[in-house]
């Protein structure tokens, strides 16, 4: 096979040569993110794998099943309550849940946003004997982007006064609803 007609010699090597860089590019990123997995220890590779499966199981959840189904076994309030207490061993590994969701989330192939997150983070707490609360809430559209009229809603899950996963810019949101569970309590 020869060059196609009206490319040059110079632009087949030079897009294989662009070509090859993105392929290295790939393959260096590919393998920070498997040395970044490696550096986790066994628990927590457990729990990030975990959370990687739940959060498929709850996008399913979330698009077919109702919302009310899906809470059904959490006690629900309008608005919030006053924060759980929580001993230390208890809120580091709430953190540590979170954060691993958080992570999870970022290497599924499907939507894996604050939702489907908080109930997957709901679940693995609830699993371990802790308490929390995760909130549904709203705000007004603001920015350039969106529509003046435009709703954005956004949830999050605090244990005891620590806000462990979605916490980001929740401030500029207010709660509409919220759930909560107690440890031991099956969901």
């Amino acid at each position: 096979m020869g060059i196609r007609r009206g490319y040059s010699a110079g632009f087949v090597f030079a897009a294989a040569a662009c070509y090859s860089v993105e392929l290295n590019a790939l393959r260096e990123l590919m393998l920070k993110k498997l040395r970044q997995f490696a550096a986790l220890n066994f628990q927590q590779k457990s729990i990030f794998i975990e959370a990687w499966f739940l959060l498929g199981w709850m996008r399913v959840a979330i698009l077919a099943v109702s919302f009310k189904r899906l809470v059904r076994a959490l006690e629900h309030h309008r608005g919030t309550t006053a924060a759980l207490i929580l001993d230390e061993c208890q809120i580091t590994q709430a953190l540590e849940i979170g954060f691993l969701v958080e992570r999870a989330a970022r290497y599924t192939p499907w939507q894996s946003r604050c939702l489907a997150q908080v109930l997957v983070v709901q679940r693995l707490l609830s699993a371990r004997g802790i308490s929390g609360q995760f909130f549904l809430a709203v705000r007004k559209g603001r920015s350039e982007s969106a529509k003046p009229d435009s709703l954005f809603a956004h949830a999050w899950v605090r244990c005891g006064d620590v806000i462990v996963n979605g916490g980001h810019g929740h401030e500029q949101f207010v709660v509409v609803s919220s759930f909560s569970w107690r440890a031991g309590k099956p969901f």
